[in-house]
């Protein structure tokens, strides 16, 4: 072995694994004749790996055998203690992500890591997808820019519809009735579904069988995920929650339905290739969910069977974004994936509807992260907060109303070095959070040193300064 090796670390589920498809891509175009060496769950690399970019894995059972290498670069993406313990142990160059030092002190290494931690329970305003955060830190923005994923294949006269029923929590995945509802409206409309699912959806695929009035392919329980993707090069298109398979169908290329309910957000972890769809409630609370604090799921409750079979029956007809925008789905908004004239991930939603706050707002914060970390120059955020300032006063306003209070409580700790309570960014106001929250845990991985209350000074300073 002529190159050090490259170690990613990816201890999560089947999803993530496949969100770190392209990095495993763009290191090996970046570092060439450096080997990529994988750290995941063997139960979910082992079926996929002749889908995976070439890449040497290694289960959790091998850890000893990583420790005796020297790496050029390990990356950490898994929030596991053991992940951060390996990342502090073996031999490495560069490390980015969690590491755990021997004597149990963790910090996060890469500004863009860092970015993604202060996410948790506050990404309302992130447009960064998972699949780009976990490169930015190693890959260059042009190079991630440049990248083409292709879009998915279209089938002319394929009527056959894959409906993925599960997800790894319940509130990200519609009920039996939903399910056994569409595939009788799927039928009216002379497509024929088929049911898929794992281990963990058998009951719930023999209780949609139970429920639909028509017949329905039941496929629950009976394909491994290599012969998962080899069915479905046979669909025409893919029905499904956020969740593992969803990205291992965009992957291979079959045309995806995203039904984006629930504690998830489609702009970190929507379809990554171009030319996929994803339906989600348009309600406030819907547009960066962590957690739902309501005291039932009302996000589901806008989704409608006969909507969603009316929508399937024109995506399978491959229509023009022009008309699907035309398509009427209430309490819904409909987008289609695919890049930002920054180059990177976008949601570009479908129909005629103005840019409300949320999105103004979203725009700036990517802007304005991308250009702290030096994607970009001070133009992009310059522009997107002056559209901001037109559009949608109150939202500028109310971030502008609270930096004295920030800038007071900075330079208290910078005399004091006072450590910031949870509130200070949980209940700054909403448009402030992605600084408050930056900057807290900011201060929290570099343990409120004076030179880390300086730091995060001079970033309110930037902040104004982007705000004129």
């Amino acid at each position: 072995m002529d190159e050090k090796p490259i170690l990613i670390l990816q201890m999560q589920r089947m999803g993530d694994l496949i969100l770190s498809y392209p990095l495993m891509l763009w290191l090996a175009r970046r570092y060439p004749g450096h080997p990529i060496f994988v750290a995941a769950e063997k139960i979910f690399y082992e079926p996929l790996m002749r889908l995976s970019p070439q890449a040497t894995y290694f289960p959790w059972s091998g850890a000893d055998v990583l420790r005796k290498y020297d790496f050029e670069m390990v990356i950490n993406l898994s929030v596991q203690a053991k992940a951060a313990v390996l990342a502090g142990q073996v031999r490495a160059e560069t490390k980015l992500g969690p590491v755990e030092s021997a004597d149990g002190t963790r910090y996060v290494h890469g500004d863009w890591q860092l970015y993604r931690t202060s996410l948790v329970g506050n990404n309302l305003y992130n447009r960064f997808h998972w699949a780009e955060l976990n490169g930015l830190d190693a890959i260059s923005h042009m190079e991630i820019a440049a990248t083409t994923l292709s879009a998915p294949r279209t089938l002319p006269g394929s009527n056959k519809v894959g409906l993925f029923l599960g997800a790894s929590d319940a509130a990200k995945r519609p009920t039996a009735e939903f399910w056994a509802a569409l595939v009788d409206e799927l039928h009216a409309r002379s497509l024929r579904p088929i049911l898929f699912g794992g281990p963990a959806e058998k009951d719930l695929g023999l209780e949609v069988v139970r429920l639909a009035k028509g017949p329905a392919l039941n496929l629950c329980a009976t394909l491994g995920l290599d012969e998962f993707g080899a069915v479905g090069q046979a669909l025409g298109l893919f029905i499904t929650p956020d969740t593992g398979p969803m990205h291992l169908a965009a992957w291979t290329g079959l045309k995806c339905l995203n039904l984006s309910m629930g504690n998830v957000n489609p702009w970190e972890t929507g379809p990554l290739a171009p030319g996929h769809y994803v339906l989600r409630a348009d309600m406030d609370c819907a547009k960066g969910c962590w957690h739902c604090t309501r005291d039932s799921l009302l996000c589901h409750d806008p989704f409608k069977p006969g909507r969603v079979a009316a929508l399937a029956r024109q995506l399978l007809a491959a229509p023009t974004p022009g008309r699907l925008g035309k398509l009427e789905l209430p309490g819904l908004s409909l987008s289609e994936t695919g890049k930002s004239g920054l180059g990177l991930y976008a949601l570009k939603r479908l129909g005629k509807a103005a840019p409300d706050a949320e999105r103004l707002a979203s725009d700036f914060w990517q802007t304005w992260f991308g250009h702290l970390f030096g994607l970009w120059g001070e133009g992009k955020p310059a522009g997107a907060w002056k559209r901001l300032a037109e559009s949608a006063e109150e939202t500028a306003g109310s971030l502008l109303a609270h930096v004295p209070e920030i800038s007071r409580q900075f330079k208290h700790g910078l005399k004091s070095g006072a450590v910031l309570d949870k509130s200070f960014w949980a209940e700054s106001p909403p448009m402030a959070r992605p600084f408050t929250g930056f900057a807290h845990m900011y201060l929290e991985n570099n343990d409120y040193s004076r030179p880390a209350w300086a730091h995060v000074l001079a970033l309110l300073e930037r902040l104004v300064a982007a705000c004129r």
